[in-house]
């Protein structure tokens, strides 16, 4: 494992499980949800306070990074934490799944991915090597390999295809020098096919890799499908590394990933989400524009501590909602961020108890009649 990076398993109930990270940069109390840093910044919100809502490390997107402002950049101002004033860990994607995201603006071979910039249509290349040096010159605590993430649904030839393409990156990846601390985790796709990500992964934990992650999930399966995998796949990853999921998800989602025994999440829902009026709460969620809050005087949620309940009502964000002010987009993101945190946190206390189902049923079960799925 590299120096300066550690995982330890302190606490199971059935197959969820608690730990903790360590890097050169913090600790990161495991289970744990990363709240999504695109453009080094968590949108509408301090730093502090995304701290405050109980995260202890934020996601980068390396794409985004590479073209704006350009990782020499981060690289002279210190790097990636530094640079958006984030007192603790971070991690950052590799950029593929947002080049794959654009079909039509990219062509991949076995040396990489060139592609269109969604900014100008500037021509540029992402190859494996490169994805290392972006990483490298970002400084995350933890950076993930250039993998291919084929759609969803893609036929089982794609999917193999893309397999095979990933583990030939990956081991071009391995051997990299990366800078002192840095972590590098691998990413086992597979699709819905429990065969094909078995295989992947068996062929992964041959590579010297400091984590594992899912990759090519939430990107169009049906959502049984995805925890069938969680099912299959995830308690066959390497017991003593940090088990990830990448791009997942909602409440539900994270506790049927803990059940099975995933470490880490991300994903772009609570900020997304909130931007959109939406709120997460025990059992659901509810949309503010909607007419039946308009002279709501409770809080998004009673009985929730985060500053939007604290001192917000129902009415009042609605209001904010249908004229558009950007405040109410941080107030739901405080509470969604806060939400996920409470979520993570309570798992964390369930698994220490060994009482990890109670507390999984016990969230998602509604709280009024108001709540909607």
């Amino acid at each position: 494992m590299t120096r300066g990076f550690s995982f330890e398993v302190s606490s199971r109930d059935g197959r969820a499980r608690r730990g903790l990270i360590t890097t050169t940069h913090g600790t990161v109390p495991t289970p744990a949800f990363m709240p999504v840093g695109t453009r080094a910044s968590v949108k509408s919100l301090d730093p502090s306070e995304v701290r405050q809502s109980g995260a202890s490390i934020l996601l980068g997107n390396t794409y985004h990074l590479m073209l704006r402002p350009g990782e020499e950049l981060i690289r002279r101002a210190g790097g990636l934490a530094r640079f958006m004033a984030w007192d603790g860990p971070t991690l950052t994607d590799s950029g593929g799944f947002q080049v794959f995201s654009l079909p039509a603006l990219r062509k991949v071979t076995d040396r990489g991915v060139v592609f269109a910039s969604h900014i100008d249509g500037a021509r540029v290349e992402l190859t494996p090597e490169r994805a290392v040096e972006i990483q490298a010159a970002l400084g995350s605590d933890i950076a993930m390999v250039l993998d291919v993430c084929p759609p969803g649904l893609a036929p089982r030839d794609e999917v193999a295809a893309a397999m095979d393409r990933t583990t030939a990156w990956a081991k071009r990846q391995v051997s990299l020098e990366r800078p002192e601390g840095q972590a590098q985790f691998g990413i086992v796709q597979g699709s819905i096919h429990e065969d094909l990500r078995m295989r992947h992964l068996d062929e992964l934990k041959e590579l010297p890799f400091d984590g594992m992650a899912l990759g090519g999930l939430s990107v169009g399966e049906p959502i049984e499908d995805m925890y069938r995998i969680f099912q299959a796949v995830v308690p066959h990853m390497p017991e003593s590394l940090p088990r990830y999921v990448m791009g997942v998800g909602t409440p539900k989602d994270l506790l049927e990933g803990i059940e099975n025994g995933v470490d880490m999440f991300d994903c772009v829902m609570p900020t997304r989400n909130a931007r959109n009026g939406q709120a997460f709460l025990r059992g659901g969620r509810i949309n503010i524009k909607q007419a039946q809050y308009t002279e709501d005087p409770r809080p998004l949620e009673p009985g929730c501590t985060c500053p939007c309940c604290a001192r917000f009502e129902r009415r009042y964000l609605r209001h904010l909602f249908n004229v558009k002010e950007m405040l109410v987009s941080r107030l739901i993101t405080l509470h969604n961020l806060h939400h996920f945190g409470a979520l993570t946190a309570g798992a964390r206390s369930a698994i220490s108890d060994g009482r990890f189902s109670q507390f999984k049923e016990s969230w998602l079960t509604p709280r009024e009649e108001s709540i909607t799925s």
